[in-house]
């Protein structure tokens, strides 16, 4: 057999070994937690150490689907370890067995630093890459049969039956491995304890509705933004590459830190107290000028100041400092979610709906006019009344504001950039927002030319976003078509592009299109 061939089959053993890894630690998160999955846990570690940089190119080149890419990425990585490891354990070893050991060191670590973990979260992972050295030593070590026959001096030592053997063995293990892992991946997803609470549950009912919507609040515009984001189309992006799976019966929020009385209460006692709607639109501070890291919806929720008012926070408080059930913090101005007249809720619903489990079930955080890194935090279990001289939320010590005010934008819907059409009269149209302030007017100018006031849609309030439109007279040619809008303090929109760290993006967003005659 020719070294290259021994090199292909060897790094096929260390892809089957590292496939036994990854499939018995999936079993088994099954019976410990799904939380203590090794490839999530990595993946979340990865997250934490990412620098910002890296986060905001990877928002901006795959959006939504920054998990996915990530999660791909590493398990690119786990397959070149796995054939570095097949290779070695061939070549020197068991030193193969060790690298395989060694890289199932760092996800045992990660596993273990999950704010959620407990020691027997390292099971999985423990049980998993002790089977999976197993398999590679043994498949080595028949591959090496296979390798070193060479007389046919017993049935059983003849060549044939060597390769049948490592080749059935091989085979065996690698099928064994993918059915494994992909349907432990499958039941984790199906069976989650979450899932199932869920469905048991009833929306409560609002004690105070929110106003209907005004007539003109929606326009009849062809592609422009909807008015209210469906469930399924509203922007996700957190840290969190498995979903916090939470029974809604076990979960507690508590109120700690500098508060006169440190208070506790469970599901059943939030959607207990007066509940009400407020439509309020959410935005990313990694969304671009024109980008989509927004939505908006009708919450469902207990005000936050009440939850406040009950622990009495102390007079030299200024932040406090929530955290999810997966250990992620955001660092929210006290005097924002103690404001009256501002709707920072205690969210259960969505839409009509129990919050959707990527969203936050069983209850999250609503504030209107801050950026979700300082406000949003989903799965929420503890708010700690605190300092920013003394706490800092997730983002900030990795170079984003400790302030997150979310700044005035507008943003083109339709026509789309590069689109082509007749010429004659066409709509132009999208959304303009300021969160808690309002807009007052929205602009369009064409080829930089004079700006033009745009007809702006009924505002359900000043905590959502508002449509607008314009009708222009398209005249034959290229043109390149930008907005801006101003909100209700007099603040107009700037020209400079600004990116979106440290505190969010600015400038005006601008398509160009072209026009037929």
């Amino acid at each position: 057999m020719s070294l290259r061939r021994i090199t292909v089959w060897a790094a096929a053993a260390g892809l089957a070994a590292a496939g036994v890894v990854l499939a018995v630690t999936e079993l088994l998160a099954l019976l410990v937690a799904p939380a203590s999955s090794s490839l999530f846990a990595v993946g979340a570690l990865v997250i934490d150490l990412a620098p910002p940089w890296l986060k905001e190119v990877t928002i901006a080149l795959f959006g939504t689907a920054d998990k996915l890419v990530l999660l791909i990425m590493v398990g690119l990585l786990v397959a070149v370890l796995a054939v570095v490891a097949g290779i070695l354990e061939r070549r020197r070893a068991p030193w193969g067995a060790v690298l395989l050991g060694g890289v199932g060191l760092v996800a045992l670590t990660a596993v273990l630093t999950r704010a959620e973990a407990t020691v027997f979260w390292a099971i999985p992972t423990v049980v998993g890459v002790v089977v999976g050295v197993v398999a590679l030593r043994r498949l080595i070590a028949l591959l090496d049969r296979w390798v070193t026959m060479s007389a046919p001096a017993a049935s059983e030592q003849y060549p044939g039956f060597a390769r049948r053997s490592f080749l059935g063995v091989l085979g065996a293990t690698a099928a064994g491995a993918v059915v494994v892992g992909i349907t432990s991946r499958a039941v984790n997803a199906v069976t989650s304890v979450a899932n199932t609470v869920r469905e048991a549950l009833r929306l409560p009912a609002a004690t105070t509705r929110a106003a209907a919507i005004p007539n003109g609040a929606a326009l009849n515009v062809a592609g422009i933004t909807p008015l209210v984001t469906d469930n399924r189309e509203f922007y996700r992006i957190d840290t969190a590459l498995q979903v916090p799976s939470i029974d809604a019966s076990q979960w507690r929020l508590r109120v700690t830190g500098m508060v006169e009385q440190e208070i506790e209460i469970d599901w059943n006692e939030l959607v207990s107290l007066p509940l009400q709607e407020s439509y309020v639109t959410l935005m990313c501070v990694s969304n671009e000028v024109g980008g989509g890291l927004t939505g908006n919806a009708l919450w469902l929720g207990h005000p936050i100041r009440e939850i406040l008012a009950r622990a009495r926070p102390l007079p030299d408080a200024d932040m406090v400092l929530s955290r999810s059930q997966d250990g992620w913090t955001a660092g929210t101005p006290l005097e924002v979610l103690q404001d009256p007249n501002r709707d920072s809720l205690l969210a259960v619903g969505m839409n009509g709906e129990l919050l959707p489990i990527e969203h936050g079930f069983p209850v999250r955080m609503v504030v209107p006019g801050l950026y979700g890194y300082v406000s949003a935090t989903k799965w929420v279990v503890e708010m700690k009344v605190t300092r920013f001289d003394r706490d800092q939320g997730y983002w900030t010590p990795r170079g984003w504001s400790a302030l997150g005010p979310v700044k005035t934008h507008s943003r083109i819907d339709v026509p789309r950039n590069r689109a082509t059409f007749a010429a004659g009269t066409t709509a132009i149209a999208g959304i303009a927002w300021s969160q808690h302030i309002g807009i007052e007017r929205v602009e369009v100018r064409i080829d930089g030319g004079t700006w033009s006031e745009a007809r702006l849609a009924e505002a359900i309030s000043a905590d959502t976003w508002r449509q607008w439109v314009l009708e222009w007279d398209a005249t034959p040619g290229s043109h390149v078509v930008e907005v801006r809008a101003t909100d209700t303090t007099g603040f107009t929109q700037r020209e400079p592009y600004v990116p979106v760290a440290p505190n969010g993006a600015e400038g005006y967003h601008g398509i160009v299109v072209q026009v037929n005659s």
